[in-house]
């Protein structure tokens, strides 16, 4: 496997979490349907989640903020041939951040655990950027 193909394992394993999540956003609204605590209608336009899938939905929204830029990045070094051993591991403890990230925040979603985690995502993804501008600046 090239370093090329390596980079696209971790945006791979990001859209993994992702569809977890939306299975998980899903089963948790359709259990409240089916307890009656909201109505399925309720969603059409979805103006009030419901407390059961409230953090799931909010981290659900997370994913397609930060991680944004980290899909684009990981493009990017792919394309230019930016992409190492160094950017690849960046890009699994991104990911990793994010899962961990995802699991604190739908499950005790303390900040004091949530907030470096985030900020330990933040400064991986930061560092990918770097290299990136780096790497189009020397060659």
């Amino acid at each position: 496997m090239t370093f090329s193909e390596a980079m696209l394992w971790p945006m791979i394993a990001h859209a993994a979490l992702v569809f977890g999540l939306y299975f998980l956003l899903s089963s948790k609204r359709l259990g409240a349907v089916r307890a009656g605590r909201v109505r399925a209608d309720q969603f059409k336009e979805n103006r009030e989640e419901p407390l059961e899938s409230l953090l799931v939905h909010n981290n659900l929204k997370n994913q397609f903020e930060l991680p944004v830029l980290f899909h684009v990045v990981c493009l990017a070094l792919y394309l230019t041939t930016a992409d190492n051993v160094v950017t690849v591991l960046l890009a699994w403890v991104f990911v990793a951040s994010r899962y961990v990230h995802s699991y604190v925040h739908i499950t005790s979603n303390r900040l004091r655990h949530r907030r470096p985690i985030w900020i330990f995502g933040y400064f991986t993804l930061m560092a990918l950027w770097v290299w990136l501008a780096l790497w189009l600046a020397l060659n």
